[in-house]
């Protein structure tokens, strides 16, 4: 069906004229905002700057249109981007929602970065801190949402994670591209003094049907520069009956320049006069400098400062030079003296203990209380009890962490990779002791992100850099060993789950067949196990560090945060309160932890460990009833057929209920995360008493897909981090210390280890869901469910490797 809509007055009244805002209204999933209002000419200059990666050939003057997209004379379209290109495709992605509605070859599109600004907020990403189910539609879960997209807003939070890039602008963008194709069809029709209504566009020109005359975009677009119009007051997006572009899969606009090497990532930046900077940093955790020696590093050829920076996120000593290599020689020449703090004698073991400790006796926040969960355990004829746990992780991107800065006449000039845009440039700014405009930011490719660059450290530090040597830029780079050993990693998680099962009030011999993991009927009795017994509660018992907490503290240190207290955190607990399954009566608790390590956001985030959690223990639910893993989930999953449909396309896809190949065992996982649902059935064998995963199968319903081809590198990418994570991933703390230095002690998945990966996307109609994040938390339960059956044993904490051999 074709959508209209046009503004209220009541939004005209709030946000200004439709010149400024086309679009202001609060749908069911938020707050829609679409700033595609058309630019007068006078003010073009705040119109989307040139010059971003993937920008097309041709002349950087054009019509900017409004605020998502400028059309040159040769009728090459820019699209302005407000979100960070990571490898993820974002870029494609979202210029395809503008290309598919403005009818416009794929050929002429390019990209550009967007301009600060309210009109690029990511309105969808504050969802995720409300405490909400996906399907929670009731007003007020409405009004939080409305309210947090238009807090988005305000900030001009124009962040790149969450998987919402292509949710916060699925509607946006379209909006943007509908609005200029009827700007230049009316454009057209005013030239020809016709009727609009007799004038198509068509693959980049407006066509004159009675009479067969054309005219491209290009040329449009410089007689509505000359005179410009507003759009009408009603606009259409397309049916999707009528797209062209959106689920298809046209060649990525990163592609050719990565492919080539043409592309620049923040490591790459040269520019006249350019220091480069590396670190000596504390090796101990929130230790501090002494002393520094620096007379035998100003010694070598090339270096041309030392500063010392006890103050920053991590208490360090900047060595500059002309070259990076000359700046490394420094660093180790460099004689310092640490004091290791009252964290000396912490380990990874004294966290365990605290949070064991803490599992055992603190009460838990409950973030979900259905029905009377402890009493039917108090009275349960059989329980099933288990505690589950798993390590901080590091991120370790591919390019470690960096920024360029230039301090000069007043203003600050920042090149990095982010994730964070606006965070950053607050950032610097409060440590400039400038306003926030003075501040510019210039965003190349990322090397990975992950969550890792949403934090602002590298940005805060090379500030504190530029301040030092105003008027010289300064590119500062971390080395692989402390990429790693001063991450914000994800957190810790310790899991106390508990089941119990009650005595079937149907004769289970009657229906002894529908264990079969190869029944799908509704027919079959749903109740009935071989043990006479059936799942009626769960509790589930969380301690992990907030990371929410720890994002705060960071963002806004000193003495009147550090005396808050941590408060209830939805994403430490997300993925164990919001199980789709039908368990009448459920507990779920939450107890924060304090961390000596600093935690942050990790792909999936809480996801990735509460899968984890609840995927493997509903496996062992099953063992204890004597049913099928498959059958079980199926039966608990009837009102939600969107799960069902995943798992058992899943499952299907994989061969489930035949024999897996000799020596091998199959395990599966089902969670839902971010807007999408993902399955995954893992092909495990054992060598040498290690595992080996030979296949996975992925079945994802991620509602429309804009670019198939960049959904599924998306998952296959999300499992290989997910099992490098699940086989290897671990930080190791002694004496205060994290214990990681190289790939050698944070092995990742090689091509030697890779499994065959299969994908399976499912049709849909709805919106777009997330793709990025929610392939990663099913992969470590599918494999441990697998290892279960051919180890006879079940493991219950990660990683399953200690080390590669």
């Amino acid at each position: 069906m074709t959508e209209t809509r046009e503004p209220t007055g009541l939004h005209q009244g709030i946000w200004g004229s439709r010149r400024q805002f086309l679009f202001v209204g609060a749908a069911a999933g938020g707050c829609l905002l679409v700033g595609c209002s058309p630019i007068d000419p006078r003010q073009r200059g705040q119109a989307p700057a040139p010059g971003g990666a993937g920008e097309p050939s041709g002349p950087a003057q054009g019509a900017a249109l409004n605020a998502w997209l400028r059309i040159t004379s040769d009728g090459r379209v820019s699209v302005a981007l407000p979100r960070s290109e990571m490898g993820q495709g974002v870029h494609t992605s979202l210029a395809m929602l503008v290309a598919e509605e403005l009818d416009v070859p794929w050929a002429q599109v390019g990209v550009e970065p967007a301009s600060p600004g309210r009109v690029y907020a990511n309105t969808v990403l504050l969802h995720a801190v409300l405490p909400l189910q996906a399907d929670d539609a009731g007003w007020l879960a409405q009004a939080a949402r409305w309210t947090m997209s238009h807090t988005a807003m305000m900030l001009s939070l124009n962040v790149t994670g969450g998987s919402t890039s292509v949710r916060a602008a699925w509607e946006p963008m379209r909006w943007a591209g509908a609005s200029a194709r009827e700007v230049l069809r009316a454009t057209a029709a005013r030239h020809w003094k016709v009727d609009s209504e007799q004038c198509l566009t068509l693959q980049g020109e407006v066509l004159h049907q009675p009479s067969g005359r054309r005219m491209g975009y290009g040329e449009l677009a410089g007689l509505w520069a000359s005179k410009p119009m507003e759009p009408p007051s009603k606009l259409s997006l397309k049916p999707s009956s009528k797209w062209a572009l959106i689920g298809t899969s046209p060649t990525r606009l990163d592609t050719p320049d990565k492919s080539c090497g043409r592309a620049a990532f923040g490591s790459d930046l040269t520019l006249p006069n350019l220091k480069r900077a590396v670190l000596r940093t504390c090796p101990f955790v929130h230790g501090r400098l002494v002393k520094v020696d620096s007379s035998k590093a100003l010694k070598i050829a090339g270096v041309r400062a030392v500063h010392e920076f006890p103050d920053w996120p991590v208490p360090a000593v900047a060595v500059v030079a002309d070259q990076t290599w000359q700046a490394l020689k420094g660093a180790q020449a460099l004689d310092l003296e640490w004091d290791p703090g009252l964290n000396a004698g912490h380990s990874t073991q004294a966290q365990q203990e605290t949070m064991r400790q803490m599992l055992d006796e603190e009460s838990g926040t409950r973030f979900r209380h259905l029905g009377e969960a402890p009493a039917m355990l108090a009275a349960a004829p059989q329980t099933l009890q288990a505690d589950y746990e798993v390590p901080y992780l590091a991120h370790a991107m591919m390019e470690p962490l960096n920024a360029t800065a230039l301090f000069k006449d007043g203003r600050l000039q920042l090149w990095t990779g982010t994730q964070s845009p606006i965070l950053a440039r607050w950032r610097a700014s409060k440590i400039a002791d400038i306003d926030i405009d003075q501040v510019q930011l210039q965003i190349p490719y990322l090397g990975g992100g992950f969550g890792r660059r949403l934090e602002t450290d590298i940005v805060e530090q090379a500030t504190h850099l530029a301040l030092k040597m105003p008027g010289t830029p300064v590119h500062l780079m971390w080395t692989r060993e402390q990429d790693l050993q001063h991450d914000v990693y994800r957190p810790a998680a310790l899991a106390r789950l508990t089941a119990g099962l009650v005595k079937d009030s149907v004769d289970a011999g009657s229906t002894a067949g529908s264990t079969r993991s190869d029944r799908t009927g509704p027919e079959a009795n749903p109740t009935a196990t071989p043990s006479g017994l059936q799942l009626r509660a769960l509790q589930i018992k969380v301690v992990a560090p907030s990371l929410s907490d720890g994002t705060f503290r960071r963002l806004f240190p000193g003495p009147l945060t550090e005396a808050l207290p941590a408060m209830p955190d939805k994403v430490q607990i997300e993925g164990a309160y919001d199980l789709p399954y039908a368990i009448a009566n459920q507990l779920v608790e939450q107890v924060l932890c304090p961390s000596v390590l600093p935690v942050g956001s990790w792909r999936s985030v809480g996801h990735s460990y509460n899968a984890f959690f609840t995927e493997c223990f509903l496996d062992e639910v099953a063992q204890a009833l004597g049913r099928d893993p498959l059958a079980l989930r199926e039966d608990l999953l009837q009102q939600h057929p969107r799960h069902l449909a995943v798992l058992r396309a899943a499952a299907q896809a994989a061969g489930w209920g035949t024999a897996a190949p000799s020596g091998r065992a199959r395990g599966l996982a089902l969670h839902g995360c971010f807007g999408s649902i993902c399955a995954q059935v893992a092909e495990v064998s054992l060598r040498d008493g290690r595992p080996r995963v030979h296949r996975i199968v992925c079945a994802l319903d991620a509602g429309t897909l804009v670019h198939p081809d960049t959904v599924r590198a998306q998952l296959e990418s999300a499992i290989v981090y997910g099992l490098s994570a699940a086989l290897w991933g671990r930080v190791p703390v002694e004496r205060g210390q994290v214990q990681l230095k190289g790939w050698a002690d944070h092995p990742v998945l090689t091509m030697a280890d890779m499994p065959q990966i299969d994908t399976v996307l499912i049709p849909s109609d709805r919106p777009p869901g997330g793709v990025g994040e929610p392939g990663t938390p099913p992969v470590a339960p599918a494999v441990v469910n697998a290892l279960a059956l051919l180890e006879g044993r079940r493991r219950r904490s990660l990683p399953l490797l200690g080390g590669r051999t």
